[in-house]
C-alpha cells in the first residue's frame, strides 16, 4: 500500500480515579493517535506512553514530536508492503519504540481494511475470544483494596494482580492472600526494586504468586537472570523486553518465564507477534498488557491476545475501568466467556476515535501529505 497521508493527535484522556504505580500517580493517559490514509481507506492507531518518562524513557510530548518530525517523514509517500518492511525503513532511527508503534499499528490496522480481513485473522490466529484478569493499583487504603479484590473474584476473574511498590508491599500482599488463599495472585513490581533486595522475593515466595512482573529495573535482563535463579516464583519481564533482540537475551540468560508482551512497549503489532513467536518456540508462555489505552488501541491489544502463546489471563480493561466516556467508539466492554468467566472478544473492524470526543482531548494535532 501508498501511504499518502498521516495525521497524529496528541491527547490527554483524563481518568475517573489517578493511577498509581512504583514509578508514580497519572490522573490523566497522555497518548498519540494516527490516522493513516491510503487512497481511499483510512484507518487508526494508538501508541500510549503517559505524560512523563517514568514508564519507560519516552513520553507522549516526545513521541508526538519524534514521530511528526523524523519517522512519518521517513515512509510518507511510500510503497509499504509488510510490517516488517515498515520497520526497516524506521531502523535507522535508534530505540524508540512507542514513537514507531504508531505508525507499525496503523500499518495493520489499514492493512486489515484494505484486505477487508479482522486484525487477529490477518495475524494468524484462530480463536476470537480469551479471557482477562483484574487488575488493582496502589489506593488510599488496604480496605479499599480489599473490598474491590473481593468483588473481582466473585465476579469470576481468573487471576488478580496487584501493583506492588515499597510501602505497599509484603503488609498489603498478606492482607490479600489471607482474605483469598487459593486464588491466582501475581505482583506487579513496576522496576521498583533491585537485586539487593533479594530477601523481600524470597519472603514474597511463601504466598504462592503466579509471578512476579518486572520486579528490577527497567532495562535490566541480567539481574533478573540472577532474581529467578534464586527465587521459586516465576519472573515475568515486561519494561525490560522492548525489542526483539532484548526478548532473545533474555531468553538466553534464563531471566523470566513469563513474558508480557505490550504492542506499543515493543515497537508495534509487527514486532509484538515475533516476540510471541519466539517465546513460543522456547516454551516461554506470553500474557497481553495494557497502557490503559482508548479503546482504538486496546482492540489491537484484543486482536494480538488472540494468538495461540498467549495463555496466562490478559491486561484488558473495559473502558468504563477508567474513563466515564472512552476517546475511542463504540468502547470495549467485556463478555462472559462459555465458562462463565470475564473476557473480551476480537471485532471484525478496529474502532475510530470519536470526532468530538478527539477535538476535545487533542494537546496538539500534525498533519502531513505525501509531496
Amino acid at each position: 500500500m501508498r501511504i499518502d497521508r498521516i495525521e497524529l493527535f496528541h491527547v490527554a484522556m483524563p481518568l475517573i480515579y489517578p493511577w498509581r504505580t512504583a514509578y508514580g500517580e497519572d490522573a490523566t493517559i497522555d497518548s498519540v493517535l494516527c490516522r493513516v490514509v491510503s487512497g481511499s481507506v483510512e484507518a487508526w492507531g494508538e501508541s500510549t506512553p503517559f505524560a512523563a518518562p517514568c514508564y519507560s524513557p519516552e513520553f507522549a510530548n516526545g513521541i508526538f514530536t519524534l514521530c511528526r518530525d523524523w519517522l512519518a517523514p521517513q515512509i510518507i509517500g511510500q510503497e509499504i508492503s509488510s510490517g516488517a518492511e515498515l520497520q526497516q525503513k524506521l531502523s535507522i532511527f535508534k530505540g524508540n519504540p512507542f514513537a514507531k508503534a504508531i505508525l507499525d499499528n496503523s500499518w495493520w490496522t489499514l492493512q486489515s481494511r484494505i484486505a477487508n480481513k479482522p486484525l487477529h485473522q490477518l495475524i494468524g490466529a484462530t480463536r476470537d475470544e480469551v479471557c482477562v484478569g483484574a487488575d488493582f493499583g496502589v489506593m488510599d487504603s488496604l480496605d479499599e483494596l480489599l473490598d474491590g479484590v473481593g468483588k473481582a473474584v466473585a465476579d469470576g476473574f481468573p487471576r488478580i494482580k496487584l501493583k506492588f511498590r515499597p510501602g505497599w508491599d509484603l503488609p498489603m500482599l498478606s492482607a490479600v492472600r489471607k482474605q483469598h488463599p487459593n486464588h491466582p495472585i501475581h505482583i506487579d513490581c513496576n522496576s521498583g526494586y533491585r537485586i539487593s533486595d533479594l530477601n523481600l522475593f524470597r519472603q514474597a515466595d511463601e504466598y504462592g504468586l503466579a509471578m512476579y512482573e518486572q520486579p528490577l529495573p527497567h532495562d535490566d535482563v541480567v539481574d533478573h537472570a540472577e532474581l529467578q535463579r534464586q527465587v521459586k516464583t516465576p519472573v515475568c519481564l515486561d519494561e525490560s523486553v522492548y525489542n526483539v533482540r532484548q526478548a532473545e537475551l533474555a531468553i538466553r540468560l534464563k531471566s523470566c518465564r513469563f513474558v508480557n508482551i505490550k504492542p506499543s512497549r515493543v515497537g508495534g503489532l509487527t514486532n509484538a507477534i515475533a516476540i510471541h513467536n519466539i517465546c513460543q518456540a522456547a516454551g516461554i508462555p506470553c500474557w497481553v498488557g495494557g497502557m490503559l489505552e482508548s479503546a482504538v488501541g486496546a482492540n489491537l491489544c484484543v486482536a494480538l491476545a488472540m494468538l495461540d502463546n498467549f495463555t496466562y489471563p490478559a491486561d484488558i480493561f473495559p473502558s468504563s475501568r477508567f474513563y466515564r466516556e472512552d476517546l475511542g467508539t463504540p468502547p470495549l466492554e467485556l463478555i462472559r466467556l462459555a465458562d462463565g468467566v470475564p473476557g473480551v472478544r476480537a471485532t471484525q473492524q478496529l474502532p475510530d476515535p470519536h470526532p468530538d470526543r478527539l477535538k476535545r482531548l487533542t494537546v496538539q494535532h500534525a498533519v502531513l501529505p505525501a509531496s
